[in-house]
């Protein structure tokens, strides 16, 4: 009998203690909308979160320009650029923006093209899709979006790390399909550094058009940054027509660091937005 007396006053000297620690009443704080998208092209569903600046629900005949963010899942990118997006909107140091952060599934099959390298092959096998996810963005989830919030027709495309190798080989092979381009620490070292290699014939063949181009890296080694200065020198021995172009090094930050400060800087660079009177 004492053994159940004992617990039953154990349990009531620690309620006290738990309804302290229990969370307080309150409401959310909330920076976006997570919505899905079925993908014929990807045959698969993709979660799709949405930040819409303050302004927009009073603001029916205002549009607005779209950043699309890769790796942006709730637990991925989407918060913090969501965040700078909002701060954007408090200090009008750049534009306000819609942010669409696509949530990752399998990073490396999604933002790397094919490799020739076997090692990487190997222990990547599922890589090589950058091609079809590119023909997502472009022919589904632009399209949604325009059909779905009020857009000004203006795109960027951001991504750090290999979301910004696939930011560059957009730029290089289909730079038509976003007006900006926003690559931090891109990962150039992939498939031996083909893409970078390759700049300068893709510059070549670049269309008509403005764009604008954002690059930077930060403290990452020899290798990642020889593929950045592949590209940098394609860049500057031939600058397609149209392109206003910016490259930022950052050589204090490393991998895991540079995502933020890169990105403050990269919107008042590509979307700058004057103080209004």
């Amino acid at each position: 009998m004492l053994r159940p007396l004992a617990l039953a006053l154990t349990l009531l000297a620690a309620a006290p203690a738990l309804a302290q620690t229990a969370p307080a009443e309150g409401r959310p704080i909330i920076i976006g909308q997570s919505l899905t998208l079925d993908s014929k092209v990807l045959k698969d569903t993709r979660r799709i979160n949405v930040h819409l600046p303050a302004s927009y629900a009073g603001s029916p005949a205002k549009t607005y320009p779209v950043l699309y963010l890769l790796d942006g899942g709730e637990q991925e990118d989407f918060p913090h650029i969501a965040g700078l997006a909002q701060l954007g909107e408090l200090s009008w140091t750049y534009r306000e923006m819609i942010v669409v952060g696509i949530e990752g599934v399998d990073r490396r099959r999604d933002l790397t093209h094919p490799t020739t390298v076997a090692k990487e092959r190997s222990d990547f096998p599922t890589s090589g899709g950058s091609a079809a996810y590119r023909q997502f963005l472009g022919q589904e989830l632009k399209p949604w979006i325009a059909a779905r919030y009020r857009t000004s027709g203006e795109t960027a495309l951001i991504g750090e790390s290999q979301a910004g190798l696939f930011v560059v080989e957009t730029f290089l092979k289909q730079p038509a399909l976003f007006d900006a381009y926003i690559a931090a620490s891109p990962s150039l070292w992939w498939d031996d550094q083909s893409l970078a290699k390759g700049a300068a014939a893709d510059l070549a063949l670049w269309p008509a058009g403005e764009r604008r181009l954002y690059l930077t890296i930060g403290d990452e080694g020899s290798t990642m940054q020889e593929g950045v200065d592949k590209v940098l020198a394609a860049l500057n021995a031939a600058p397609p027509k149209g392109l206003s172009w910016r490259y930022d090094p950052m050589p204090r930050l490393q991998h895991s660091t540079i995502y933020h400060p890169a990105a403050l800087e990269a919107f008042k660079t590509v979307w700058p937005g004057p103080r209004p009177d």
